[in-house]
Parts: C-alpha cells; sequence; structure tokens
C-alpha cells in the first residue's frame, strides 16, 4: 500500500509546460542582464543568440527523447543512473539541486528589492519571508494549481515582451513617440560595424549567452506529472526553444535598433526606456510589476523543480527515503517543506555573509548549469547505446543525428567550460566547481559504505 501512495499525480497540460519552461528560461536576466552580451558581442550578440538557441535545442531534443520514452519523476538524474551508473545519476540529481536552490536565493533577494520600489519603509526580509511561504503553499496544493498560476505568471512575462518588440517595431518603421523620425536599424552596424568587437567578441559572450537559456531543463521534470507525457512533452520541446530565440533574439534586435548598442543598459532598462519614448509616464512602474511577476514565476518553478528532483533522488536511492512522501493530493510535500526552509535559510545567510564569498557559491550555479546539460547529452548516447536498431527506428521522439549530433553539442558546452575558464571574473566557478564535483564524489562513496555497514 505505501508504494501505491508515494506515487505522483499527473495534471499538467501542454499548457502549462510550455509557459514553465518559457517562465524558466526568460527571466530578469532578459530584463537586466542582457546588457553585459551586448557589452562583450555588440550587435553580433544576436548571432550569439541564435547559435546558443541551436545547441539548447539539441539539448532539450536529447532529454525528450528519452523522457517521451521513459517518462520517470527525476528525469534527468534517473537517466543518468540508468545510461550511465549509479554515481551519475547521483551527482546529476544533487548538482541540479545545489544550482536551483543557489539561483532561488537570487530569486528571493531579487522579489524583496523590487517590493522595496513601491515599499521603501519595509523591510527586506518580510518580502522574502512572505514569498517563500506564499509560494510554498501554492506548491503544496495539487500540481494542476501550481500549473496553472505558472502559466499566468509566465504569460505576463511573454506578453510584456511581445508589446515590447511590437512598440519597438512602430518605432523603427512609423517612428512613434520619436516626433514621427523612423529610427531604422543603422545602429545594428554604424558604431564600429556587427561584429564591434570582432568574431572573438561573438565567441566569447556564448558563455553568458548560454546561460541565459539554463532553466529550460524542467520540462523533463515535469514528465512524472504530464497528463500525457507522450503528447505534452514532444509539443513544449519542439515550440519552447524556438519561442525562447524569438523573444531574445526579437528583444534584442528592437533594442539595439532603436539604440546605439555601446549605450545599452548605460542609462537604465531599455525595457523602460523605450516605453517611456512612447510616453508612458508610469513606465517604470510598470516593469517593476513585471519583474516581480517574472522572479514569482522564477521561485515557483525552482521550488517545483528542486522538490521533484529530490523525490526522483529518494526513489533511486540517493536521499533520504521521506522525501518520498506525497499528500493526497499526489505532492511530495516533504521536498517542498524542506525547499522553504532551505530558502529562508540561504536568504538569510545571503544577507549576513561577505558579498565575495555569496559570489563563490553563486559562481557554482553557473558550472552546474553546464554540468547538467553534459550529462543528459551523455545519458542520451548511453541510451542509444543500449537500444537496438530496431528499437532505435521505432523511438517515438528521437534526436534527428542520434549520438553524432550529441557529440556535436558536447564539443560546444566543452568550449563553453573552456570560456568560463578564461575570464578571471568566472573563472572561481571553474576551480569551485571541480572542487565540488570531488566533494560530491567523497560523499557518495561514503554514503555507500555506511549503507553498507547498515
Amino acid at each position: 500500500m505505501e508504494k501505491q501512495t508515494n506515487k505522483l499525480k499527473r495534471g499538467l497540460t501542454a499548457r502549462h509546460i510550455r509557459f514553465m519552461a518559457l517562465g524558466s528560461a526568460i527571466g530578469t536576466g532578459l530584463f537586466y542582464g542582457s546588457a553585459s552580451a551586448i557589452k562583450m558581442a555588440g550587435p553580433s550578440v544576436l548571432l550569439a543568440y541564435l547559435i546558443g538557441g541551436i545547441f539548447a535545442f539539441i539539448i532539450m531534443r536529447a532529454l525528450g527523447e528519452m523522457s517521451v520514452h521513459n517518462p520517470q519523476a527525476g528525469s534527468f538524474s534517473r537517466y543518468a543512473q540508468d545510461y550511465l551508473g549509479p554515481l551519475s545519476g547521483y551527482l546529476t540529481g544533487w548538482m541540479y539541486c545545489f544550482e536551483i536552490l543557489i539561483v532561488a536565493i537570487a530569486d528571493v533577494t531579487a522579489f524583496g528589492l523590487y517590493m522595496s520600489f513601491w515599499f521603501p519603509t519595509v523591510q527586506l526580509w518580510v518580502w522574502c519571508l512572505s514569498v517563500v511561504l506564499i509560494i510554498g503553499a501554492i506548491n503544496l496544493v495539487h500540481v494542476k494549481v501550481f500549473g496553472e498560476f505558472e502559466f499566468w505568471l509566465a504569460f505576463i512575462k511573454v506578453a510584456t515582451i511581445i508589446i515590447m518588440i511590437l512598440a519597438g517595431l512602430g518605432i523603427i518603421i512609423w517612428g512613434f513617440g520619436n516626433q514621427g523620425q523612423p529610427t531604422g536599424i543603422h545602429n545594428l552596424w554604424t558604431n564600429g560595424g556587427f561584429f564591434a568587437h570582432g568574431v572573438m567578441g561573438m565567441i566569447l559572450s556564448l558563455q553568458m549567452v548560454m546561460f541565459s537559456y539554463g532553466g529550460i531543463e524542467i520540462i523533463g521534470i515535469t514528465a512524472g506529472e504530464a497528463e500525457d507525457p507522450r503528447k505534452t512533452i514532444p509539443k513544449a520541446i519542439n515550440s519552447v526553444p524556438f519561442r525562447i530565440l524569438i523573444f531574445y533574439v526579437g528583444t534584442l534586435f528592437v533594442i539595439m535598433s532603436i539604440f546605439p548598442w555601446d549605450q545599452v543598459g548605460t542609462h537604465g532598462s531599455p525595457f523602460v526606456l523605450t516605453f517611456e519614448n512612447l510616453g508612458i509616464t508610469a513606465a517604470a512602474g510598470i516593469l517593476n510589476f513585471v519583474v516581480i511577476t517574472a522572479s514569482l514565476s522564477a521561485i515557483n518553478s525552482d521550488v517545483f523543480g528542486v522538490g521533484r528532483m529530490l523525490f526522483g533522488l529518494a526513489e533511486q536511492g540517493h536521499a533520504p527515503k521521506v522525501f518520498t512522501k506525497v499528500n493526497k493530493r499526489g505532492v511530495p510535500w516533504v521536498t517542498v517543506i524542506v525547499m522553504m526552509i532551505g530558502l529562508l535559510v540561504a536568504a538569510y545567510l545571503n544577507y549576513i555573509i561577505p558579498e565575495d564569498v555569496f559570489v563563490v557559491i553563486a559562481s557554482l550555479a553557473t558550472f552546474a548549469t553546464v554540468w547538467v546539460w553534459i550529462m543528459i547529452l551523455l545519458a542520451q548516447i548511453g541510451f542509444r547505446r543500449k537500444l537496438t536498431p530496431e528499437q532505435v527506428a521505432s523511438l517515438e521522439f528521437p534526436l534527428r543525428g542520434g549520438t553524432t549530433t550529441s557529440v556535436v553539442a558536447l564539443v560546444f558546452l566543452v568550449g563553453i567550460i573552456v570560456l568560463i575558464g578564461y575570464f578571471p571574473t568566472t573563472r572561481v566557478s571553474l576551480y569551485v566547481g571541480l572542487a565540488w564535483v570531488a566533494f560530491m564524489v567523497l560523499a557518495y562513496y561514503v554514503n555507500r559504505a555506511i549503507r553498507g555497514s547498515k
């Protein structure tokens, strides 16, 4: 009877899953953080986002191939265990949990800062506590409620970006808000050319661009609760990367056409400036509302993702069995509570530890993102090797090009790791990340030895 009760319930539709992935990959990084990538590459950052989007799509198709064939809670951690070995499953699952916890800390802190824009007299900890309790409560009810909440939060972000693109095109083509003078797109090549910092500038920006796509792998984690994973997963994977590409490339195309690329981010958010050009005086307030929904959406997905990954790890024997307990609505309530406690403790530590120490910890998330993607590709290669040619031919959602495509993507991701080591500011994430892997390997064997002695 116990085995039957510890099952996740399927309640996520294709609509939910599609917008969850959009919400994870389109966050405050697009609203505020894209200026750094533009600074490195100039207008050629558009090409970097196109290249990055292609490889993000390959990673998602590799994950989708396995998710449709064998939908599992814990997804890529389970596949790493099944096709590469227990150590790989252990490392991948815990690396993902740590990555998302760090990202969630930043999101909770960001939520508090955004609320302070409207309520400057309220202490930050009040907002941090409130958002963790609210998101935790949402994640404890039926997964369909979580999916619906996430859908509408992501919808607000997506709608804002579409309005921004349309408004920008109005300025570019008809000169709306610019005394009727169309700006055109000459800014894409007049300030030092399209490759303002050469082809190498575009290549160097790829590491920042790829992290913008971080989060789309949550589609794989939804497989255990999708209503019909063999239909919803392929639909979500096929549509989301291209939509993300349109949003990133379309938005940055508009921004860099209206504003000289070397001025983007120097006078405030390009989103605010674009809306203000159209005479919308409340632009800053509107954008603040949007980034609040963006941070809520991100925290919501973070709690869901870690909770389901911990559930999967517990099923594999890599985490305490108590994490497999679910309530009558099919929600793994213990993992949600653990994530809430972790967020509250971590958010508190974020305030009291020195900033440079937190930068080192946060840099682990950078390394962990690439690590998870590499393990997804390696697991897909291992998965294919266990199939006969007839089984490969009968796959419902195959990665085109099979293992050859995965190997090409692996070479690309190794290049991203090299780029991480190239910059002094990000090199620390490579060192700390490798040290973290060594620590996790040690923890795995210690844990196995303890369990063996029992």
